[in-house]
């Protein structure tokens, strides 16, 4: 049987968003809910034909003819040809993937028109203008779509004929404009006049845009597969170019910035709907709308609500309005900030429109980060140099630059920056992501800018129209002043202010809402979760973004203070036991009082201390740059070839045992002294890392059993010991290792570099990004776990510890323990909890809950 390729919009639903892609699935749910008389009729070619486009390097057998069935259809239902000479149907021809990505694939409007057929829509539309508008836009999308010429190219001839009119607004352009500029846009490119052979370089093109450096980007940063496709959605064109009674607009559900239950968006009249997202022309405000065609407000209004309880969620919608008449062109879950996020699922819950479970699954938990990010500081006083729209919140502070590729560079050099731009294209979604902060002088909230800083969590201020933003003199000049590339620029998202002061930023109060979902995460999820906190300070933290324990304080990050490290210095130079005794007395009180203030901090849960565990050059000076003697011949004599797998961990307590005897005395007196203060006994887990063979934690084991004994602690009253499996062989035989262990900590940074064989450090700079282009993985396995490999070793050691102790307790703690997606591989792996760091404890409770919530519904 011939694979189906097209389906007709009549022909799919909301559960077929694999097939059809997020836009297709759910224009065709809309069609189900709305009506044909609502959503304007066409068909969807499946992400299915894209992927075997990609393969085949063009069209699969069957789908031309499917197209051809399927436009003869459409022409049927419309009762028009594509570009007939004298009625003719004209098409959209939009992308639509699995997953949205706003921007960063192709659309072509107007599609169906030539010299011939523009009379005909002229004379049957009895507006010339409205006809030559239209083929203008046409013929310029084409050339920027299909033919990749430059979208400046295009700018600059508009502003050249205006200019030459004195106009300041395109839609004062006259029709002879209009048609003057069409012909000098076709001067750029071999423009097809065939309909048919418009429709097929056209999706051939939203084709080809899956594979574009912007879209490649917008994958690799927000974990959308490279194998899914798009799918392609050909549509009949409604125009809202017609004149005063049309217009064009993006409305909201709620309020996207704040998540606020009324409605919000732009919409432009006389316009169609390239002109409200691209940025180039300022728009008004949804509310607006009511003034204008008061009618159509109250339809829109009624429809977004209707949306809203049928999808269980806040919709993003894009629509028209021809001559009066309202048309739905597309519907979506709408990406918002964190703080949006919060607040509609706990306004969902308290209108009954969700339940607790549902509402969690509303939120992306990698967006909350943004909730804990700085704020410019209340008290602070500044001149405001410009203000335009509050775009995506938050605060930021850095140089100007005024390119996506300046961004990358900054961000490599470790500076903070802002990217300045009149307006963004798709292609700066790589400087979205390396800038702290972006600033736009055109668009509103539904520009391209605004959409892609939320989706990311960048804070953004869109349409600061004061400021003319000159990217090629690299100059931002408002009212007088002139600032330049590497000037310092603040921004407040949240309120649209633009400062040339150094505003300081504050931390953010988690707020009632935000609570409420962290409080609902705890009631669902069934893991723990911890932090990683190497300080007191780190630790109160943790504790204040609900962690449940530290899961690992890494005591070698306690040796890098200044009055610390050469003390620690002296103590790897030591030659002789006695010697190094010495110095390690002077580094002992130190290491108490910091594990005293983990204890206090964390009253009564979990803390688990791992020994010294750093690989020995990070202490060891240069021999040649000590004086010649014992020290430069110590120095010499253990210097390592390989550091990271040399003398580190457990092997380090072997040949050195004195000074994991100062760690674990200092952790007894420290206990003591908490429990003496506080009448309570803190809760100490000893971790010994780098475990390879069952032995040597016996060996470890002894020794600090005989260390506790003496300080009259009782195992485990008192205390735990437990390892941390970051080698293979320790998962492969972790049922020996198990029987001298309390609990297993997974640390999957040094597990995913010995199993893979990846440097972490040498694989990120040089190695990854080649191998995501080349497919070899689609993310970094330092982010997420590789499940396919690390986490069927993580999941062997799990089992087989449980095997030899089914009460054993099972954790992760490397860098994996706050990536939402780890998280739910650990769910199902047994793991009793997961510890991350301080900020992205939040992050893993919800994404823990999330986890929770699927696994009951499977």
């Amino acid at each position: 049987m011939a694979t189906k390729w097209v389906y007709e919009f009549s022909e799919g639903s909301k559960d077929m968003r694999e097939l059809l892609g997020g836009k297709g699935a759910n224009v065709a749910e809309m069609t189900r809910i709305l009506g044909t008389e609502r959503v304007p009729a066409g068909f969807t070619i499946t992400t299915e034909a894209c992927v075997a486009y990609m393969r085949e390097e063009g069209f699969p057998e069957g789908l031309d003819e499917q197209i051809d069935e399927a436009l003869a259809a459409l022409e049927e239902t419309a009762g028009k040809k594509l570009g007939d000479n004298e009625d003719p149907l004209l098409v959209s021809v939009r992308s639509g993937a699995r997953e949205s990505m706003p921007g960063m694939l192709d659309t072509v409007l107007n599609l169906g028109l030539n010299d011939d057929s523009v009379q005909g829509l002229a004379t049957k539309t009895e507006n010339e203008r409205f006809a030559w508008d239209s083929y203008r836009r046409f013929v310029q999308m084409f050339g920027n779509v299909v033919h990749g010429i430059e979208g400046k190219h295009f700018e600059d001839e508009i502003k050249r004929v205006k200019s030459d009119r004195g106009v300041k607004d395109d839609t004062e352009l006259d029709v002879e404009a209009l048609q003057e500029l069409t012909r000098s846009f076709k001067e750029l490119y071999e423009f097809p006049t065939e309909p048919r052979d418009q429709l097929e370089q056209a999706i051939r093109a939203v084709f080809d845009s899956w594979n574009g450096e912007r879209a490649a980007t917008y994958r690799r940063i927000n974990r959308i597969p490279d194998d899914w496709g798009t799918a392609v959605n050909v549509q009949q064109m409604v125009f809202g170019n017609k004149g005063d009674d049309s217009g064009s607009g993006v409305a909201f559900s709620r309020d996207e910035v704040t998540g606020a239950p009324e409605p919000s968006g732009d919409f432009l009249i006389n316009a169609q709907g390239e002109d409200v997202v691209s940025g180039v022309r300022n728009t008004l405000d949804i509310s607006d709308l009511d003034r204008v065609l008061p009618e159509v407000h109250k339809q829109l209004m009624e429809i977004l609500r209707e949306l809203e309880r049928h999808y269980g969620d806040m919709q993003d919608t894009e629509f028209t309005v021809e001559e009066g008449q309202l048309y739905m062109l597309q519907t979506r879950n709408a990406k918002r900030p964190a703080q949006a996020a919060v607040r509609f699922a706990v306004d969902a819950v308290d209108e009954g429109l969700l339940d607790k479970a549902q509402a969690i699954q509303t939120i992306d938990p990698e967006t909350l980060d943004a909730l804990l990010h700085p704020t410019f500081d209340p008290q602070a006083e500044y001149a405001v140099l410009a203000s335009g729209v509050a775009a995506s919140p938050g605060a930021a502070v850095g140089e100007i630059v005024f390119t996506a590729a300046d961004a990358v560079q900054a961000a490599a050099d470790g500076r903070d920056v802002i990217l300045a731009r009149p307006f963004t294209e798709a292609d700066d979604v790589a400087g979205f992501h390396a800038a702290k902060g972006i600033v736009t002088s055109e668009g509103g909230k539904a520009s391209h800018a605004a959409l892609v800083a939320r989706g990311m969590g960048v804070p953004a201020v869109t349409g600061a129209s004061d400021l003319e933003i000159d990217v090629s003199a690299g100059e931002v000049r408002v009212d007088g002043t002139t600032l330049h590339a590497g000037d310092r620029l603040a921004i407040d998202g949240t309120t649209g202010s633009i400062t040339t002061e150094d505003v300081p930023l504050v931390d953010p109060e988690v707020g009632d809402a935000f609570d409420t979902i962290l409080k609902w995460a705890d009631e669902l999820r069934t893991l723990r979760v911890r932090a990683n906190a190497d300080t007191p300070e780190d630790a109160r933290k943790a504790r204040e973004f609900g962690a449940e324990g530290i899961g690992l304080c890494r005591t070698e990050h306690m040796f890098f203070g200044e009055d610390r490290h050469e003390k620690m210095v002296q103590v790897i130079l030591a030659d002789e036991v006695d010697e190094r005794r010495k110095r390690l007395d002077e580094l002992a009180p130190l290491q108490q009082g910091d594990f005293e203030g983990l204890f206090e901090a964390m009253e009564g849960l979990p803390v688990t201390i791992r020994l010294l565990d750093p690989p020995l050059h990070e202490f060891l000076p240069d021999p040649d740059e000590l004086p010649e003697g014992p020290q430069r011949d110590r120095a010499r004599s253990l210097q390592e070839v390989n550091p990271m797998l040399g003398t580190r961990g457990v092997r380090l307590g072997i040949l050195y045992p004195e000074i994991y005897e100062m760690q674990v005395r200092a952790m007894m007196l420290a206990a003591k002294a908490v429990r003496d203060r506080t009448g309570e006994m803190p809760h100490l887990e000893v971790m010994i890392p780098l475990v390879d063979y069952e032995r040597e934690l016996d060996l470890m084991r002894d020794h600090i059993e005989r260390i506790a004994h003496e300080e009259g602690m009782e195992h485990p009253a008192d205390y735990t010991i437990g390892t941390m499996i970051e080698l293979p062989r320790a998962c492969f035989l972790a049922d020996r290792i198990a029987e001298e262990a309390d609990f297993f900590s997974f640390g999957t940074n040094d597990l995913t570099q010995t199993a893979l064989g990846f440097s972490r450090d040498d694989i990120e700079g040089k190695i990854l990004a080649r191998y995501i282009e080349m497919k070899i993985f689609d993310r970094s396995p330092f982010e997420t776990i590789d499940a396919p490999g690390v986490g069927q070793m993580l999941r062997m050691g799990a089992w087989l510890g449980r095997k030899t102790k089914p009460d054993i307790k099972l954790g992760v703690c490397g860098e994996h323990g706050g990536d939402p997606d780890s998280i739910d591989f650990f769910h199902h792996s047994g793991i009793d909890y997961v510890s991350c760091s301080p900020y992205r404890v939040p992050v893993a409770r919800v994404a823990a809950a999330q986890a929770a919530v699927r696994a009951a519904a499977d």
